[in-house]
């Protein structure tokens, strides 16, 4: 499974942005996904993530509320809503394939892609 990450960008904190992961060359609909980010000088850390039906969903607790992932298995894509941003949100996003229920640790993922800067401005 190819996975590529899109949709980062620069927002003032407040603001809202979504970043899209499309994936390919492999049965979307059989993988559960999730969302990490790492910050400079930091390990990569779990975000969100959604089973391969889309009907388990996980958070961490720093964007629970404030995030939303999604996916959509007839266009083999997953989503990231990120609303109400912070300083602390600046980050490269990645997007990861693996089980079907996945976890919040990266060994449960078998797929990442490329990231996506996320960077949010006071």
């Amino acid at each position: 499974v190819q996975l590529q990450a899109s949709g980062g960008g620069l927002v003032q904190a407040g603001g809202s942005l979504s970043v899209s992961c499309a994936a390919s060359g492999g049965t979307f609909s059989s993988y559960g996904m999730g969302w990490f980010r790492q910050a400079p000088g930091k390990e990569r850390e779990f975000v969100a993530s959604i089973s391969w039906s889309g009907g388990v969903n996980d958070y961490a607790d720093s964007v629970k509320g404030r995030f939303t992932i999604s996916r959509d298995n007839a266009e083999n894509t997953v989503l990231l809503q990120m609303n109400n941003l912070k300083i602390e949100d600046t980050a490269v996003y990645y997007c990861a394939a693996g089980a079907r229920y996945p976890r919040r640790t990266t060994t449960t993922y078998n797929y990442w892609g490329q990231g996506t800067q996320v960077t949010v401005s006071s």
